[in-house]
């Protein structure tokens, strides 16, 4: 995002000026990452603006919010609706969404009582990963830092907290001159990149880690799943270890803000041809159908602006 900033944003109810949308610095988010959030994309399609999986995504909002006892203070409806009007106030077809609740002024301590805020944003983003990033791939590296082991942070949970882990994976990655870092679960096991779900491609058939692997279960991850098995794409959920990374003839992430974007090479070693394969291709032309017409939308995920 740069500081080009929209003009409107959706905060505590209210459409307002994106400058008068603000916090206190001593609110509990801010010194404890007490914060759930989603990403969501928009898309212009044939038959106007339309919104992925919206519904799903705020679904995983409030699940986030259950699992850290963070009452949301407005229905899945009022935030739907919320992400609608803020697209709509800011004339954004094809954009990026940022709904998000966070514990707000008020008592001290991990566990003080804190009114709850929300706050829906949206702006126009490119390629997550950098331009050219879904057409020519990037070149990833393992990170030193590992996911946080079972029973100590929910990794199925969408939290703000969360994402020191991939901070660390991601600027590391960025220092020592990669697109990416991938991180390894406590069990040394392959997790995920540092804020996207990982696919592994063995003689046609999909290899993905399972949501035991310290992993968020992504949307755009079970989005990817379901499309090629309608494809008749074999999918396989397990336990990957690291060099296995190596070993495969494709590698791409996926995520809400990568969307599907290919894997050339992981600590140096080269993937396949370096260039996408024949299934990332294959599923890159089917997600991206989803928007222009060329995959039927055969689940509703496409939901009307």
């Amino acid at each position: 995002m740069s500081n080009a900033y929209p003009e409107w944003i959706w905060h505590n109810g209210t459409i307002k000026p994106w400058a008068e949308a603000t916090t206190h610095v001593m609110a509990h988010a801010i010194h404890y990452g007490s914060s759930v959030f989603e990403g969501i994309r928009s898309y212009d399609t044939p038959s106007g603006p339309a919104i992925f999986r919206l519904t799903d995504h705020n679904r995983r909002l409030f699940a986030s919010a259950r699992i850290h006892e963070l009452p949301i203070p407005y229905t899945l409806e009022q935030i739907n609706a919320a992400c609608r009007e803020v697209l709509q106030a800011n004339a954004l077809g094809t954009a990026y969404l940022r709904p998000f609740a966070f514990r707000g002024l008020g008592g001290f301590g991990l566990s003080a009582d804190t009114p709850v805020e929300v706050s829906v944003a949206a702006w126009r983003m490119g390629p997550y990963l950098g331009e050219g990033a879904l057409e020519r791939g990037i070149d990833a590296c393992v990170s030193s830092w590992q996911r946080f082991a079972p029973n100590t942070i929910p990794a199925g949970a969408k939290a703000g907290g969360n994402y020191l882990s991939g901070q660390l994976v991601a600027r590391e990655a960025r220092r020592l001159g990669f697109g990416e870092g991938i991180a390894l679960a406590s069990t040394g096991l392959l997790s995920e990149g540092a804020g996207e779900n990982l696919f592994l491609v063995f003689n046609g058939e999909l290899h993905t880690t399972p949501v035991s692997a310290a992993l968020l279960n992504g949307i755009t991850r079970h989005s990817i799943i379901t499309l090629a098995r309608r494809e008749g794409i074999p999918v396989i959920e397990r336990d990957l270890p690291r060099e296995y990374l190596y070993l495969c003839d494709e590698l791409f992430m996926c995520g809400t803000a990568a969307e599907i974007t290919p894997i050339r090479s992981v600590d140096g070693r080269v993937i396949g041809e370096g260039v996408a394969g024949p299934v990332t291709r294959r599923l890159q032309a089917l997600f991206f159908g989803l928007f222009d017409g060329r995959t039927s939308d055969d689940w509703g995920w496409l939901e009307p602006l």
